[in-house]
């Protein structure tokens, strides 16, 4: 196996680990970290892949995912919460932690299975890596969207979602257009600031941020004169 593509494979092996741990972690801070360094270690696998197949979209991948998921959506969440959101002990969650890394678990193991009559036959190591490694990540991502009940650890498991989406597209879509790449980090990057807004809105009339309260946000009727 060649340098780029063994690196590839640590950064996926990384990058599953960085999964588990935000489902593990009890705090908004911890699962915001964790995802930064998702982020940056699905760049770090573009810009490895981008060097060995001479792709500039690989590299583009790379720094489109440095500046909108390490730089930007953490910055922009920073500046719209306050500071004890993140200090405070979190998570608000429909099922407890151990039994959510036993899902995982599961989760990842299903993803092999899914994967594997589309890997079976692949000359490529780069796609039998990253499409069982990038479909586990989308199906953690999705379990963590609908255990947690706190908004910002929901922004993030979308979010996790799409860096297991681009991560088995590098395997089987290196060459996705430049702009493709550009209007999906705008689209996370706006995610992030109309959920934030709202989890402001609803930690200011509330005092909390589950995002169930959101029906609690409802205008009443006027009364009838």
């Amino acid at each position: 196996m060649a340098v780029p593509e063994a690196l590839n494979t640590l950064s996926a092996g990384l990058i599953l680990i960085s999964a588990f741990a935000m489902v593990a972690t009890r705090q908004v801070q911890g699962v915001l970290r964790f995802f930064v360094i998702q982020s940056a270690l699905l760049a770090a696998s573009a810009f490895v892949l981008g060097y060995g197949r001479s792709s500039v979209h690989l590299w583009a991948l790379g720094g489109i995912t440095i500046v909108a998921k390490v730089v930007a959506i953490p910055w922009v969440l920073r500046r719209l919460l306050p500071a004890d959101f993140y200090e405070r002990r979190e998570i608000s969650q429909a099922i407890n932690v151990p039994s959510s890394l036993l899902l995982a678990l599961g989760l990842t193991i299903v993803s092999e299975f899914l994967a594997a009559p589309l890997v079976g036959g692949a000359p490529d190591p780069v796609v039998r890596t990253n499409l069982p490694v990038g479909l586990a990540g989308v199906l953690i991502g999705a379990y963590s969207l609908m255990a947690r009940r706190e908004a910002i650890p929901q922004l993030v498991g979308i979010l996790a979602m799409e860096n297991g989406a681009f991560f088995a597209g590098m395997a089987i879509a290196a060459e996705l257009p430049i702009i493709a790449e550009l209007a999906v980090a705008v689209d996370v990057v706006l995610i992030a600031v109309v959920v934030g807004l709202l989890t402001r809105s609803i930690r200011e009339r509330l005092g909390t941020t589950e995002a169930a309260a959101l029906s609690a946000l409802r205008e009443e009727p006027a009364p009838w004169p």
